[in-house]
């Protein structure tokens, strides 16, 4: 279920701090966003010991036996019924799941999509460019559609779109040393929530990961965001006890 955000009262370029999650406004939407660096422990989570996880809790039990905790997690992408990935998922190395390059229906078939890589840096690649060059990623969630694609916003995006739900996603600044996660308070479209990755954030690349379930962990704001079970996650790994 959806919790409310309460907004800040800084400006946007004095809260892009890193590994921390911030409450902004873009354009009269509320955004919660969290910075992360390439050397931080940034990492995937979809099945543990026990099957599919499903919710931070559960990815925080399983974390908790190697003496470590979430830092802040995000939904990270489209999955099937059974909570199977939509498209290509890779767990520390290990392929689970194909990249999908065929248009299909609903947001990820809107291509281009795209995948969320994480190995030595961060990127956000369109998934056929994915498909012709494989980067090497420990791990990998495909997701679609692209929201921002080398500094232009997917060409379908519209401005005035009457669809508006609360949205999740990721952007990646050009060196790749560092990933926004955003997810807003509100409904949005498709077009102002790529602007926010674009437009406040700087940022050149930025890949929608999903709408309506949309649900953040986030300590140090007092969120930690319930609902049905979820599909792939991402989150930052810390020694437990850590604030």
């Amino acid at each position: 279920m959806w919790r409310p955000v309460f907004l800040c009262a800084l400006l946007l370029p004095q809260l892009a701090l890193s590994g921390v999650c911030q409450d902004t406004e873009f354009e009269g939407v509320p955004i919660t966003y969290c910075e992360v660096s390439a050397e931080e422990d940034l990492r995937l989570f979809h099945s543990g010991p026990e099957g599919t996880l499903g919710s931070f809790a559960a990815v925080n039990r399983m974390l908790g036996a190697e003496g470590s905790q979430l830092g802040f997690a995000m939904n990270a992408g489209m999955y099937h019924p059974d909570r199977a990935p939509v498209g290509l998922f890779i767990d520390a190395g290990r392929q689970q799941s194909a990249l999908v390059t065929r248009e299909g229906p609903g947001n990820f078939g809107l291509l281009p999509n795209g995948v969320f890589c994480i190995g030595a840096k961060f990127s956000v690649i369109e998934s056929r460019a994915f498909a012709r060059t494989p980067p090497d990623c420990r791990y990998a969630t495909q997701s679609g559609p692209m929201l921002v694609i080398g500094g232009a916003l997917h060409p379908r995006l519209t401005p005035d779109s009457d669809s508006s739900y609360i949205r999740n996603g990721v952007g990646v600044s050009a060196d790749g040393k560092r990933a926004i996660f955003a997810i807003s308070g509100a409904r949005v479209n498709f077009h102002r929530f790529a602007r926010f990755f674009r437009d406040a954030m700087g940022l050149p690349d930025a890949l929608y990961f999903d709408g309506k379930i949309s649900r953040l962990y986030a300590p140090e704001l007092g969120r930690d965001d319930l609902g049905f079970a979820m599909g792939p996650m991402v989150g930052t790994v810390v020694p437990q006890g850590k604030d």
